[in-house]
C-alpha cells in the first residue's frame, strides 16, 4: 500500500509550465533507504504509474513505456536529496508526482508535486500595488480639464458661438445708439 509520510519532503508543490519545456522536482529524505521510486498519479486515468527507480549507486530502472530521454534522477547531498528531471513536457504529463521509499513491504510517499503542462501560459496578474506617492495631488480645474480633452462637440460650440455673436451685435447696437445720443446732445449744446 501507499502511505504519505513527513519523512519525505517534495518541492515545489505545484508546477505550471509550457509544452516542450523541462522541469525538476526535488525530494528530500530524512531516513535510511536503498533507493527512491518515482510515481505519477493520473487524475484522468485514476491510477498510479511507476516512472523510475534510482538506487543509491545511481542505477535507474524504468517503468513500462518510460524512457531515459524523458525521466532522469539526480542524487545530491550523500543520498539525502534526489531530483526528478522531466524533459519534452506534454499535456499528457499532467498529474501529481510522488517520490517514494520502501519500508517493510510498504511504500512511503512524499508530499507530492502537481504538474500542469499547458500550450500557453496565462498572462500574469498584477498583484503588486503601486506605492503611495508623497507628492501633493495636482488639482485639475475645469479649464485645465477642458484643455486636456479634444475639441468641443458641435452641440456645445454652435450655441456658444451664437451667444457670443448675439452679445457682440447687442454691444455694437448699444454703442451706436450711445454715439447717436451723444451726437444729438452735442449738436443741441452747440446750437444754443
Amino acid at each position: 500500500g501507499f502511505y504519505a509520510n513527513l519523512l519525505l519532503t517534495q518541492t515545489p508543490e505545484h508546477i505550471l509550465t509550457q509544452t516542450n519545456n523541462k522541469t525538476e522536482i526535488l525530494c528530500e529524505l530524512k531516513k535510511e533507504h536503498t533507493g527512491v521510486y518515482w510515481y505519477r498519479w493520473s487524475q484522468e486515468r485514476q491510477h498510479f504509474e511507476f516512472l523510475v527507480f534510482s538506487n543509491t549507486l545511481g542505477r535507474a530502472t524504468y517503468g513500462t513505456n518510460m524512457s531515459q530521454d524523458k525521466f532522469r534522477v539526480h542524487e545530491a547531498r550523500s543520498h539525502s536529496s534526489y531530483s526528478l528531471h522531466i524533459s519534452h513536457l506534454h499535456p499528457s504529463d499532467n498529474g501529481t508526482y510522488y517520490c517514494s521509499v520502501s519500508q517493510s513491504s510498504q511504500l512511503l510517499l512524499g508530499s507530492g508535486t502537481r504538474l500542469s503542462v499547458v500550450d500557453a501560459l496565462p498572462l500574469p496578474l498584477k498583484t503588486t500595488q503601486t506605492p503611495v506617492s508623497k507628492k501633493p495631488v495636482q488639482r485639475i480645474t475645469k479649464s485645465k480639464a477642458a484643455s486636456r480633452k479634444g475639441p468641443c462637440s458641435p452641440l456645445v460650440w454652435i450655441p456658444l458661438a451664437a451667444g457670443v455673436l448675439l452679445l457682440l451685435l447687442g454691444l455694437v447696437l448699444t454703442t451706436h445708439r450711445l454715439y447717436r445720443l451723444r451726437r444729438r446732445l452735442w449738436l443741441r449744446i452747440h446750437r444754443q
